[in-house]
C-alpha cells in the first residue's frame, strides 16, 4: 500500500442548494485539499464557499474539462477527486476511494452499476446512453468497466500528462464538428484502457441530483463521443505516445 495525498475538486456552477446540503457532510480529514471549482456562478455558490472556509478557484474557461484542467498547477496532491455537489456524487464515498487508490491504481472509479448500484438521476435516454458508450469503450479499446462515463473518481495527477489529456489537442475536432464542449472522462477512460493502466471500479449509487439545471446536452454530447470511441480506434493514441 503506497502513501499518497487527495485533492476534493468540487466542481459547481449554481449548486447553492445542493453547497449547503452535501457539504456539511465532507469531512476535511478526508483529503488533503479541497478546491471549490465555479464556472461562473450567480446564485451565491461562491459567496457560501468562502464564508465557510473553502478556497475557491474561478474557471478563466467555461466547461468541466478545462475547469479540470486549469487546477492542475495550483492543487498540489497526488490524486485528484472529481465531485459534484449537486447530489449525484455520495460524500461519504471519498474514503472508499481513497484507501482503494491506496492500494496502487492510477483510477478509481465510483461506478453506478456495479454490484447493485444504480443511478437515480438516470431516464431512459441517459440509462441507455450511459451503457451503450460503456459497452463500446469495452469492446473497441479493451475495458473492463461497468461505467466508463462518470465523474466521480479519483484519478492520480500524472495520468493527464501521460495519457496527453492536459490540452485542447485531443477534443478539437469532435468539439468542432458538433459545436459543443464535451467532458474528459469518456476519453480518459479509453486511453486509460488502452494504456493499460492500473484501474478499478468501487459501487456507489447517483441519488437525484438537488435543486438547480440538468446541463447534459445529449445529442451533441453523445455524437462527439461517439466520435471519439471511433477516431481513438482509427487513429490510435498509441501512435501518438
Amino acid at each position: 500500500m503506497s502513501t499518497a495525498t487527495f485533492a476534493l475538486l468540487v466542481f459547481t456552477l449554481n449548486e447553492i442548494d445542493g453547497m449547503k446540503q452535501i457539504m456539511p457532510r465532507i469531512q476535511r480529514e478526508w483529503v488533503d485539499e479541497i478546491f471549490i471549482v465555479d464556472g461562473g456562478s450567480t446564485d451565491g455558490t461562491v459567496e457560501f464557499a468562502r464564508e465557510n472556509g473553502y478556497p475557491v478557484y474561478v474557471q478563466k474557461r467555461m466547461g468541466f474539462r478545462h475547469a479540470y484542467i486549469e487546477v492542475l498547477d495550483v492543487i498540489k496532491s497526488d490524486y485528484i477527486i472529481a465531485f459534484s455537489p449537486d447530489g449525484n456524487s455520495i460524500a461519504e464515498k471519498i474514503p472508499e476511494l481513497t484507501a482503494k487508490a491506496l492500494e496502487g491504481y492510477d483510477m478509481v472509479t465510483c461506478s453506478r452499476y456495479l454490484r447493485g448500484a444504480k443511478s437515480y438521476d438516470d431516464d431512459l435516454i441517459t440509462a441507455f446512453g450511459n451503457s451503450f458508450f460503456t459497452k463500446s469503450i469495452n469492446f473497441f479499446h479493451g475495458g473492463t468497466y461497468t461505467d466508463a462515463m462518470v465523474m466521480y473518481r479519483a484519478v492520480h495527477r500524472k495520468v493527464f500528462a501521460e495519457l496527453k489529456l492536459d490540452t485542447d489537442q485531443p477534443f478539437r475536432i469532435p468539439e468542432r464538428l458538433f459545436g459543443t464542449r464535451i467532458c474528459l472522462m469518456p476519453l480518459l477512460s479509453i486511453r486509460a484502457a488502452r494504456k493499460k493502466l492500473r484501474t478499478t471500479e468501487i459501487p456507489g449509487d447517483e441519488p437525484a441530483r438537488i435543486g438547480g439545471e440538468r446541463k447534459v446536452k445529449i445529442i451533441r454530447w453523445g455524437m462527439a463521443y461517439y466520435f471519439q470511441i471511433i477516431f481513438e480506434m482509427i487513429y490510435r493514441f498509441e501512435r501518438r505516445t
